[in-house]
């Protein structure tokens, strides 16, 4: 029998959950599943009698934790990201396998070589986006080398979005993960290979200059560049390439949308403000306008019409009053950062109703040579929702991750140290279940001058 821990039982966690369950009577498993909330993990695990559900805090329950990790053959990982380094650090003590959706640390990249020598797997970045980015996107790269092509250019790009049937609002944007993280997108430089020329996009920029794709089926949308885009050219063998990008997708209009918030510093998480709950959110927006000097203004809208040189009618300020940011409404949130105001605010207003369907867009494209002809290639994967609680989004990042963890625990996953799904023997297996699970990519094959 083979014990799985699993740490964490939030909203991505539960198509990985009813998998790994699923699974447990074929392969004599346990499924621990441990979460603050000890009623969120005992109803993750339903009726299940493969199933156990505990009540820890991570972090300041070390001590159980430590005991539930010596207890398993495998830890898989949802806590938030910055947390990963604490059970893996436990892994490594009790020579325990760890798997996560997460990005690689760098804390977590030192501890690969002892990873390594014990014989262990820490397998990273499995889910989505890191995970089926890296495996289907290898897929191809490896298939063009077995061609004798040469790559030279690659552009990738995902985006969370809401299906077509259950867009509503005009943002035509819901949210199917972490609230915070999209109200945080973007901070830092974004960083991309043009033509043998490095690009620097900085956050005050990203969402001012958004290019448009064609996703077949679906449309034009827009794309911001991502800021690790560079950080894969040496994984995915890629060094000397001329072009390597990789973005974000949002439905057209919504950058321009998003960098009026930007600009006017409504996501900035670098400061509280005491006093928030004493204003309305139609004073906090013009907070950050110039004082008017005696002059007299119209309505909240035509001075940031005139501020941003905008027609009044512009649709970029109608999203922001769909959002009743010019409302003299009172803001809800007490000491709170900017980013935690609009965050708030967003999740009334973005919130998937419960019948609503999300949807994953994801899109590679690469352009390679081969005997003096240049060609493209377009792989699109289009994935829908059935409603809030079984999202795209939680069954593309937990699915993934169950099926490595499953080959994990059936040796066919050994490579020992701190790895990505990039290498053949860990993607190959994890892609084509998940074709028949139904995550299929469409490709497309043409000659271009």
């Amino acid at each position: 029998m083979k014990r799985i821990l699993i740490l964490g039982a939030g909203r991505s966690a539960t198509s990985l959950i009813n998998y790994l369950l699923e699974q447990a009577d074929t392969y004599d498993w346990i499924v621990t599943v441990a979460d603050m909330s000890l009623e969120l993990a005992l109803q993750k695990i339903g009726n299940s009698s493969r199933g156990n559900a505990v009540q820890l805090n991570a972090i300041q329950d070390v001590t159980r934790r430590e005991a539930l990790i010596q207890g398993a053959d495998l830890v898989v990982s949802m806590l938030p990201p910055h947390l990963h380094v604490y059970p893996a650090k436990d892994c490594l003590r009790f020579n325990t396998n760890l798997t996560t959706a997460s990005y690689v640390s760098p804390e977590v990249q030192a501890l690969s070589t002892e990873a390594a020598e014990k014989g262990l797997t820490f397998l990273f970045e499995m889910g989505l986006d890191p995970g089926i980015d890296h495996m289907s996107a290898m897929q191809i790269i490896d298939h063009i080398r077995d061609l004798k092509g040469e790559i030279q250019s690659f552009k990738s790009y995902a985006g969370g979005l809401v299906a077509p049937e259950s867009d509503n609002n005009p943002w035509h944007y819901k949210f199917s993960w972490s609230p915070r993280n999209v109200v945080l997108a973007g901070q830092g430089v974004a960083k991309y290979l043009y033509q043998n020329r490095y690009k620097h996009v900085n956050y005050s920029r990203l969402f001012a200059q958004s290019a448009l794709v064609d996703v077949p089926g679906m449309g034009i949308y827009e794309a911001y560049p991502n800021r690790a885009s560079l950080t894969y050219r040496e994984a995915y063998g890629l060094d000397n390439i001329p072009t390597i990008l990789r973005a974000t997708l949002r439905h057209r209009g919504y950058c321009s949308a998003w960098n009026l918030l930007i600009q006017l510093g409504l996501t900035n998480d670098s400061y509280t403000m005491d006093y928030s709950e004493d204003m309305t959110y139609a004073l906090w927006v013009e907070s950050y306008l110039p004082p008017s000097n005696g002059k007299t203004w119209g309505s909240l809208k035509e001075r940031l019409a005139e501020y941003f040189g905008l027609n009044v009618e512009d649709e970029s300020l109608a999203k922001l009053e769909w959002l009743g940011l010019f409302e003299e409404k009172l803001i809800e949130k007490v000491d709170a950062t900017p980013a935690q105001i609009l965050q708030d605010l967003l999740e009334k207003k973005w919130k998937l109703e419960p019948e609503d369907k999300d949807m994953i867009i994801m899109q590679h494209e690469f352009e390679y040579t081969k005997e003096g002809k240049t060609y493209r290639h377009t792989s699109t994967l289009v994935q829908k929702g059935e409603n809030a609680s079984d999202t795209a989004m939680s069954r593309l990042v937990g699915v993934p991750l169950a099926i490595g963890a499953k080959h994990i625990l059936l040796g066919n996953i050994t490579n020992a140290g701190v790895h990505i799904p990039i290498k053949p023997e860990i993607y190959n297996p994890v892609m084509k279940e998940l074709a028949d699970y139904g995550v299929k990519f469409s490709s497309k094959d043409e000659e271009i001058n």
